[in-house]
């Protein structure tokens, strides 16, 4: 996938991605750029150009800018006037005070969903688990496997039925997984990390809420751990 900051002819040779049924062009876009900021495809530093985003993505650039808004809210780019938009940088020293935060809250959404999921949500979660576990051994690349701890999170926080922590959370561990993607070359494969998740996702649809709070917290302490381990 070529970066938001490439020429025109780089954005014309890509593939274009598919926007869902029930997206808007605005929701569309923020969705593919905030993925490509997080894993690093789009990296630190990078210009966003909105005609050229434009054209790869195949929509009109109200909507980019529209995106670009709530990418700034989520502190994922810098505007400068009359400089532009790029990508915000990811400082390592940023780690302790992200870390301190999600173990605080990663663990009381982890016990909220095994208190409140509903029925079908638990159902969901059962069925993630098993296509987790299904998926996870063939899986090489280490960016595919962080984008799927991130929907494992997602999940996770929207069986929580708080939007305004959903908001909070996926903040946070969207800057948390920009961190891991800086290091992500000098890692393990991250697959073992991933397959906490598995265990994490049954005790919350069993409804163990305690069980679900205790693996959040070592799961959140063992990423800290990881990236600590390789600066």
């Amino acid at each position: 996938m070529a970066h938001a900051g490439g020429s025109p002819e780089e954005a014309e040779v890509t593939s274009t991605p598919l926007r869902q049924d029930d997206e808007s062009f605005a929701d569309f876009a923020y969705r593919i750029l905030c993925d490509e900021l997080i894993v690093l495809d789009i990296t630190p530093g990078e210009p966003l150009n909105d005609e050229v985003i434009s054209r790869r993505l195949g929509v009109g650039r109200t909507p980019i800018r529209e995106a670009m808004k709530r990418l700034e809210s989520d502190r994922l780019v810098v505007a400068y006037p009359r400089r532009g938009t790029f990508a915000a940088g990811v400082d390592i020293k940023d780690l302790a005070e992200i870390s301190e935060i999600r173990q605080l809250l990663e663990p009381a959404a982890a016990a909220r969903a095994a208190r409140l999921a509903s029925p079908q949500l638990r159902s969901e979660l059962r069925g993630f688990a098993r296509e987790v576990g299904h998926v996870l051994p063939g899986m090489q690349s280490q960016q595919d496997l962080m984008r799927l701890d991130m929907r494992v999170h997602r999940m996770i926080y929207r069986a929580t039925g708080s939007r305004h922590l959903e908001d909070i959370l996926i903040r946070y561990d969207n800057l948390a997984t920009r961190i891991w993607s800086l290091v992500l070359e000098k890692l393990p494969p991250v697959s073992e990390h991933i397959a906490q998740h598995i265990e994490l996702l049954d005790c919350i649809a069993d409804g163990d809420s305690e069980a679900a709070a205790r693996l959040t917290t070592r799961h959140v302490t063992d990423f800290e751990n990881h990236i600590r381990a390789v600066l």
